[in-house]
């Protein structure tokens, strides 16, 4: 089923929402707990990703909905809402705006829309596959690399890598020409306009990476698996994001060397 205009519309609106629900928590009391899994979760998560919720079983109640703090809405059209209300909590608790919303669409497990919404900055990254990504209404471009020693490197944090996949992440680490930490989402952003040329992180749900694929591609550029493979709800959590397609083969051939 083909992305219309309505879908655009109601994933703008999403976004608007979550960010009118976040703001007020930004650099305030925001009441963080730890959840089982001791990572961390404010009231700002829960408001935002109720206000999308209850927009979504309003004008798409067909839809499924799969939200990071609170769970499944099965559904009936065969598409499903995918919705991460602040993706980089961390980020946001110690008060800097490089955190964002992910919002997804998907069919039968593949990622037809996202978004990427820093409503701090009030950036906008929309993709939508098969179609140009758009930065705050503007087409947004990838850039060409030519060797990845002149390649920018992304990953949120290395802690979060196991033994091997620490130890295929330090290879690709000297291969490149510097390394950036932090910036969980906003980092794709920074990929699809051409800022950064390499993302590369494991241990992702769905909810972390649904919306990256259409912003990324949309704009030149390409994401997969450490195989190489596309990414689908079906994914192991290794995500790779490439400005410069070219630069994949590259890339996987040093994380190859995981546990040697």
């Amino acid at each position: 089923m083909a992305v219309t205009k309505t879908d655009v519309a109601l994933a703008s609106a999403l976004a608007d929402a979550a960010g009118a629900a976040i703001r007020p928590y930004f650099r305030a009391e925001h009441g963080v707990e730890a959840k089982a899994d001791l990572s961390p979760v404010t009231l700002a998560d829960r408001a935002a990703e109720e206000a999308m919720r209850k927009l979504l079983i309003a004008e798409a109640p067909m839809d499924g909905i799969i939200g990071e703090e609170l769970g499944e809405r099965p559904g009936t059209s065969g598409r499903t809402w995918v919705l991460d209300p602040i993706d980089g909590t961390r980020a946001f608790i110690a008060g800097r705006p490089i955190f964002g919303t992910l919002i997804a669409l998907i069919e039968d497990g593949w990622p037809l829309l996202g978004i990427i919404d820093q409503p701090i900055a009030k950036e906008r990254w929309l993709g939508v596959m098969g179609r140009p990504t758009l930065f705050n209404g503007a087409p947004a471009s990838t850039r060409r690399c030519r060797d990845l020693k002149q390649a920018i490197l992304g990953t949120t944090s290395p802690a979060l890598f196991g033994d091997d996949q620490l130890h295929a992440f330090e290879h690709l680490d000297g291969a490149v020409m510097s390394t950036v930490l932090g910036g969980d989402c906003y980092n794709y952003g920074c990929v699809a306009s051409g800022w950064m040329d390499v993302v590369v992180e494991a241990g992702l749900k769905l909810h972390d990476f649904a919306a990256l694929v259409p912003v990324v591609e949309g704009a030149g550029g390409r994401m997969c698996d450490w195989q190489g493979d596309p990414l689908h709800a079906g994914s192991s959590g290794e995500v790779i994001a490439a400005g410069d397609p070219a630069r994949i083969d590259d890339i996987l051939e040093a994380l190859a060397c995981r546990g040697h």
